[in-house]
């Protein structure tokens, strides 16, 4: 059942991505309205180059405590290697990034160019969805 249910059907379209510069507290401020615990970065052609975790965000804040700087902008602290999943692929290969590594979320891909994200908790969602429909 799994095998047959795509990434590009649960995923969120609309989510929210960054600028590499953007300030990194208005990042911070919109994870926390958007209740994100993280959001792809985009260049001007909505390419992935860079994700930004609340775990880079608190690095950030730790930083910023230690050395009395300014907490700069979202590139200064996103991380560069990014996982990022195609859209056609099956919710399968989901699970298993997820089971993998510790995101709780990953940029929905065509080629290089963001179109949306995919949380576990959507994957959760989308499951609870089939199990209903199916009962």
């Amino acid at each position: 059942m799994l095998g047959s249910l795509l990434v590009k059907d649960y995923m969120a379209g609309d989510r929210l991505a960054f600028s590499p510069t953007t300030d990194l507290l208005k990042a911070v401020s919109l994870l926390v309205k958007h209740g994100l615990s993280g959001a792809p970065v985009v260049d001007e052609n909505r390419r992935v180059v860079g994700f930004l975790s609340e775990k880079d965000c608190l690095k950030a804040a730790l930083d910023a405590s230690y050395f009395r700087r300014d907490e700069g902008t979202v590139e200064d602290f996103m991380s560069r290697d990014v996982t990022s999943i195609a859209a056609d692929a099956s919710l399968i290969d989901a699970i298993e990034v997820f089971l993998a590594k510790h995101y709780a979320s990953l940029p929905v891909v065509e080629g290089a160019r963001l179109i949306g994200q995919l949380s576990r908790h959507d994957i959760l969602k989308g499951l609870e969805r089939v199990r209903r429909e199916e009962g």
